[in-house]
Order: structure tokens, then C-alpha cells, then sequence
């Protein structure tokens, strides 16, 4: 008897022992879809045909808001861990072409018909953007138990690219954090917590729903143009508020105003981007980051129906989006 309950001292020990260090961090593992077993889209299955018509009906018209930030040169990136910057040239400017010709229409076409022409680089997780559900994975593996040793190839990943991203049309919640806690943006490594999006929520009168896309205020985008200060230490939520708006909340996918969604360092040991592993490998749930939410807040227009498209770029990990707030009834 005795010696059974020291095993089982030693095993309770040793199971608290991996929970806190990196090993027991490692032992989590990826979701596996409830939609089935080749199911690319997570969460996004709660978007129906039934759920979109339910907020169009609830538009009331008016204005619309554009959530969606500038692209230039110059503008916050990750390049200071290897990725590049957004670059943005012009090809063909109209005295360029006159000289050039390259359309072989002569000098006083040339001359008549101005053409300018540009293009631009960047990395994918600039600017606006959704994070795909290929972004972030756990054990060699992303959502839904794909694997890198499969299905990642030297064109991208061949499960749930950014080119599987539908046209999202859902309710949108907007979470102003910022005014909620009485200042113009959060404070630098503020880490959001369960507590503050429920008493956010009772503040603004909203409930969340099932569907819902849930956007968090932090105030950040207030010095966008200024990289430095937008990129350093920046609040983020807690494991425990992502737990929260998509296991009781429902929620269909969550985003915020900053560039990383998180704040650093890591609460969990083990894992430096612990929401990122769990909203996309373990939920399925994707990220929408840098969305400009300052228009929304000043109106204090906290629930909408939230309209988006992202570029179908085929086994891309994120891509930019373009989305719009309309207030509902």
C-alpha cells in the first residue's frame, strides 16, 4: 500500500514537473478537425451561407470603415529577424518611357500617352493581414495532423495555404482594451487578461457569439508610422483571454491592432508564441493582425458586420487583407 502511494507521489511530481519546463510544454499537440479529416478551413466552418445572410440583413447602411493600414517604405516589419522590408519601385515612369520605348510606339506616343508602372516586395506577415493555419505548428505538424514531411514541399504548403482562405463575412466585435482600462494605449508588454475582455464586454453592452470575429484594441496603431515605437515591447492577450473568447466566447477568429498578438516574453516555458500554437495548430482559428481599428473606437462602434478578402496566394502561411467595418442593427 505503501509503496503505491509513493508511485503515485511520483507520478503526480513528475507530471507538475513537464507541465513547467520545456519537455512538458512539447507534450502538447495539434487539433485535429471535427469537420474531418482532410478539412483545411478550422474554424472557418462556422461561416455559412445562413450566417452571412443573418449580418447583411443586419446592415444599417451609412458609413463604412476601412480597417486595413498604408503600405511603405519604411512601415513596421520583422527584418530585424532576417525577413525583408516592404520595397516599392517604379518600372516605367512617363519620361522614362519616352526615352526608353519599350512599348515600340514611338516618341509621339510617347510623348502623348503618360505610362508609370510599379511593383513592390515584402514579407507576407506585413501590413494587414491574416495568418493562415499553416503559420504556426506543433511536432512537425500543423492543423488538423498535416505534415511537414507530406505536405510542405518548395512552393509552399499544400494544406491550408492562404489560397484556402475564403471571403469572410461574419459579425465582427471590436474589444476597445485601451479605453477600457482609461488610457491612450496600453502599456508597453501589457499582457490582456480573461478579465479584461469580460469587463470590456459588459462595459460596451456586447455579447459574443458563435462566428463571431473578435478584434482587440490596444491602441498601438496610434503610432503606426513611427516603426520603432509600434514594433517595441508590445502588449498583447494572455493564453487565458484566447482560451476564453474562442471556448466560451465561440468565437470564429481573433485579431488585434499590433504586430505580433502577443506579448513577450512567453507565459508558457517551452513555447515563445504560445497563442499563436494554440489559436492556429490546436483551434484551428485564424489571426487577423495590424487591423485599424482608431475609426471604430472614436465612434465607438463596437459591433459590425466584418467583410474581408485575402489575396490567394497558393501555400502562403498569411496574406494581406483588406477588411471593412459596416455597422449593424
Amino acid at each position: 500500500m505503501k509503496e503505491t502511494s509513493m508511485r503515485l507521489k511520483l507520478a503526480l511530481l513528475t507530471s507538475a514537473f513537464l507541465a513547467l519546463t520545456p519537455a512538458g510544454a512539447q507534450q502538447l499537440d495539434v487539433g485535429i478537425s471535427p469537420w474531418g479529416k482532410q478539412d483545411e478551413l478550422g474554424r472557418m466552418n462556422l461561416m455559412t451561407d445562413a450566417s452571412r445572410a443573418a449580418v447583411l440583413k443586419r446592415i444599417q447602411g451609412g458609413r463604412s470603415y476601412d480597417l486595413s493600414v498604408e503600405y511603405f517604405i519604411g512601415m513596421p516589419s520583422w527584418h530585424a529577424i532576417g525577413d525583408p522590408r516592404y520595397q516599392f519601385w517604379l518600372t516605367h515612369t512617363p519620361r522614362g518611357t519616352a526615352i526608353d520605348d519599350p512599348m515600340q510606339v514611338g516618341h509621339s506616343q510617347n510623348q502623348h500617352v503618360g505610362y508609370t508602372g510599379s511593383a513592390f516586395s515584402m514579407y507576407s506577415h506585413m501590413g494587414t493581414h491574416i495568418d493562415a493555419l499553416n503559420h504556426f505548428g506543433l511536432n512537425g505538424k500543423i492543423w488538423n495532423g498535416f505534415r511537414a514531411d507530406e505536405h510542405l514541399g518548395d512552393r509552399g504548403w499544400k494544406k491550408t495555404g492562404a489560397e484556402t482562405i475564403p471571403p469572410i463575412i461574419a459579425r465582427g466585435v471590436m474589444l476597445d482594451i485601451a479605453a477600457l482600462k482609461g488610457v491612450r494605449m496600453l502599456a508597453e508588454q501589457y499582457r490582456i487578461t480573461k478579465g479584461d475582455v469580460i469587463e470590456a464586454l459588459k462595459k460596451q453592452k456586447v455579447s459574443l457569439q458563435n462566428g463571431d470575429v473578435v478584434l482587440i484594441r490596444t491602441g498601438r496603431m496610434q503610432v503606426y508610422q513611427d516603426e520603432k515605437a509600434f514594433i517595441k515591447d508590445p502588449p498583447g492577450m494572455s493564453l487565458e483571454a484566447a482560451q476564453y473568447l474562442i471556448e466560451e466566447g465561440k468565437a470564429m477568429m481573433v485579431g488585434a491592432d499590433n504586430l505580433s498578438f502577443e506579448t513577450f516574453p512567453s507565459e508558457v516555458a517551452g513555447n515563445y508564441v504560445p497563442l499563436h500554437t494554440y489559436l492556429l495548430a490546436q483551434k484551428g482559428a485564424p489571426i487577423l493582425e495590424l487591423v485599424y481599428l482608431e475609426d471604430l473606437a472614436k465612434d465607438k462602434v463596437y459591433e459590425f458586420a466584418f467583410i474581408a478578402g485575402s489575396l490567394k496566394l497558393k501555400g502562403a502561411d498569411a496574406a494581406p487583407v483588406r477588411p471593412i467595418a459596416i455597422p449593424i442593427k
